[in-house]
């Protein structure tokens, strides 16, 4: 088994008409060639290619997407965002196990934030919002540091955008179980004293909603430079993790969240969790 990761911030790489730089297109072209190439010296007898929010909501999107398969062979599925908060939520689900009850699991990526909640593999609800760390840097937050001002306000319209979605999670049913994926979770948690990735898979790690308060306060009035030395901030997501936290700032306050566990399993897991049960088929289905 290998990994190999490459960071492209496609949502940080929007133009001012919500479509993909060309620069940005470029990235995800090369980076579609590279890992093609890698499967096919590995021996990889199947290939899974996805791509989610920015891609997803991107005004360009099928121009891209017919630009990486003529340059690459290779076609990029775009997850619709329902399906991509249910195959995340599947990977919880199968880290935690039935006795978990009903989870509540929280996703913050590049693009969009997904909320799920339900006691079986398939959750009661599933919804994707355009609340992503990337997305909210470059529309909220362009200054290095960030404006405080900028910051109060964002909160502000982070409480309002998230109400009515609050209302129809706490309508499914009171979780027994709050749970966090995505490395922006991951990097938060390691921020207020969780154990490193060095720890392994299944050491327990938390966030509290105190902890995070307390990061914000800290990172919010450093650059992105500054944030980068921080141990479990990398330089790529740096520049976006003052987003991510009020995010994850807010969703916790709106659900009535105190603490999440973090899971280490996510979308990719979810991906190969459904192609194992069911096929491709299934996996483009979400279902």
């Amino acid at each position: 088994m290998s990994s190999t990761k490459a960071v492209l911030r496609l949502s940080e790489q929007i133009d001012k008409n919500g479509n993909l730089t060309n620069k940005c297109a470029e990235s995800l072209v090369d980076t579609v060639k590279e890992f093609s190439g890698i499967a096919t010296s590995s021996g990889c007898e199947q290939f899974m290619a996805f791509a989610t929010s920015a891609v997803r909501d991107a005004g360009n999107s099928e121009e891209v997407l017919d630009r990486v398969l003529k340059e690459t062979g290779v076609t990029l599925e775009v997850l619709p965002g329902e399906d991509e908060a249910r195959l995340t939520f599947l990977a919880v689900r199968r880290w935690h196990g039935w006795s978990a009850g009903r989870i509540l699991n929280l996703d913050i990526g590049g693009g969009s934030l997904e909320i799920c909640s339900g006691i079986d593999e398939d959750p009661d609800v599933a919804l994707s919002l355009q609340l992503g760390a990337g997305r909210l840097t470059r529309d909220w937050l362009p200054e290095d540091p960030p404006d405080r001002r900028r910051i109060s306000v964002l909160r502000d319209w982070l409480d309002a955008e998230l109400q009515d979605t609050a209302k129809v999670v706490k309508e499914a049913g009171k979780a027994d179980l709050a749970v966090a994926t995505s490395k922006t979770f991951r990097s938060l948690a390691r921020l207020t004293g969780a154990a490193p990735s060095s720890a392994g898979p299944r050491v327990r790690r938390t966030l509290t909603a105190t902890g995070l308060r307390q990061i914000i306060a800290f990172i919010s009035r450093m650059t992105a430079a500054d944030r980068a030395e921080l141990e479990g901030v990398s330089s790529d997501r740096a520049p976006q993790i003052v987003a991510g936290a009020l995010v994850a700032e807010a969703s916790m306050r709106a659900l009535g969240v105190d603490s999440v566990d973090i899971c280490p399993w996510a979308l990719r897991e979810g991906l190969i969790l459904r192609k194992l049960d069911t096929g491709l088929d299934g996996v483009t289905k979400g279902k």
